[in-house]
């Protein structure tokens, strides 16, 4: 089949913004699907009009029955930035679908303040927990954010402030490329009362306080950040840890026995589009977790509650799996072993002798790597100072082969 679906990226400058290419497609189309807002700023035509559905998932059952038919989507400014096409993409092959972007809200407010792009991290909370932007709060760095509406400048201001980012700038760039374009600053901790557009994009430039924490996007933050009950793979092993594990972009990691979900955490924090699921049986302890999720930037971190491995059942096959806890319950490591995927990295902690002996069965069996942790940290005796042990941790880390 020809491509039949055309994506088209407007503007707030609307129809006079278009190509001649999009306006084309525009002439031709048979029907044309869009909001109101983008629907509105087009001349007559005799194309069938349709909004997009609520909520916006049922799209696929809007667009397939015009497959075939001469289809024109109206997206905001880059459709593959943040944008439809992706979720288009989902279901209809690439040979079917013809994309034409506009300027996408990033391009325009990066010239708006004179920003090089690839020095500044881009992000939407357009759809998505504001938590997200946690993760980029870093010293000197410049935020692009998208934004679901105008509510969101408050909690980005909020979550700076919490930080001690208090004094960074947020500038608010509404109604981009239009007639109603409107750009203004305030610093986070005292947002003015002004009432702001819902069509807005955010350009941030972190900057710190006395009193801000700072949290590396590297494995290996300080315990002291994570909510926890003493369950917790302590700094030093959660590094060695998530080394092990080696994520990558878009890769999922089954964290079993999560505790208070600190590798999940980690793991979701550190590398582009990677997820993960905690599997937690302890309710107290998914409580932790998803404080922990939204103070440390990973709201996305799904929870799985109940005893492993029956809990399993259903979730995606993962990339990678941390055992943390429940290695020694019957068919926990077989069920995530058979489960895991071709080349996907295994690892498990373990602190007891009981499970010291389990490990060294599995390293027989599967083979890898066996290394003992032993980490030492600063104390006071009366008025001196020594180095004090704390308990060894044994991990077994393998990969499974293709």
């Amino acid at each position: 089949m020809s491509k039949w679906l055309t994506i088209i990226g407007m503007g707030e400058d609307g129809y006079d913004g278009l190509s001649a290419q999009a306006r084309q497609r525009l002439a031709q189309a048979e029907a044309i699907i869009g909001s109101s807002r983008l629907l509105a700023f087009l001349p007559e035509a005799r194309a069938e009009r349709h909004e997009w559905p609520q909520p916006f998932s049922a799209v696929v059952e809007l667009i397939r029955p015009f497959a075939g038919r001469r289809t024109v989507i109206l997206a905001t400014g880059d459709p593959l930035n943040y944008g439809v096409a992706r979720k288009v993409l989902e279901f209809l092959p690439f040979a079917e679908v013809e994309i034409i972007p506009h300027l996408s809200a990033f391009s325009l407010a990066a010239a708006r303040l004179g920003w090089s792009l690839p020095d500044c991290d881009r992000l939407t909370l357009h759809g998505r927990d504001a938590a997200n932007i946690e993760s980029f709060i870093q010293p000197g760095a410049r935020l692009l954010v998208l934004t679901a509406d105008a509510t969101t400048i408050a909690e980005v201001a909020r979550r700076l402030t919490t930080r001690g980012f208090g004094k960074s700038t947020i500038t608010v760039l509404e109604n981009m490329g239009g007639p109603r374009e409107r750009i203004s600053s305030f610093v986070a901790d005292a947002p003015p009362g002004t009432t702001f557009a819902d069509l807005n994009t955010l350009a941030i430039h972190c900057l710190t306080s006395a009193d801000a924490q700072i949290l590396s996007r590297l494995a290996g933050l300080p315990d002291e950040v994570f909510l926890h009950d003493g369950q917790l793979s302590k700094r030093e092993v959660r590094a060695a840890t998530l080394a092990a594990l080696s994520p990558a972009p878009d890769q999922l990691l089954w964290d079993v026995g999560a505790g208070c979900g600190s590798i999940a955490i980690e793991w979701m924090r550190g590398t582009r589009g990677t997820e993960a699921i905690a599997f937690e049986s302890n309710a107290e302890r998914l409580k932790l977790i998803t404080q922990n999720a939204d103070r440390l930037g990973t709201p996305r971190l799904k929870q799985v509650a109940g005893d492993a491995p029956a809990s399993f059942a259903g979730q995606p096959a993962p990339d990678a799996v941390f055992i943390g806890g429940g290695l020694g319950t019957a068919g926990v490591f077989a069920t995530a072993w058979e489960r895991l995927k071709p080349g996907g990295a295994m690892v498990a902690n373990v602190v007891t002798i009981e499970g010291e002996l389990h490990l060294y069965d599995l390293h027989e069996r599967y083979g890898g790597d066996l290394a003992r942790i032993e980490v030492s940290r600063l104390t006071r005796i009366g008025p001196l100072r020594a180095l004090k042990p704390r308990m060894a941790v044994t991990q077994w880390r393998t990969r499974k082969p293709w």
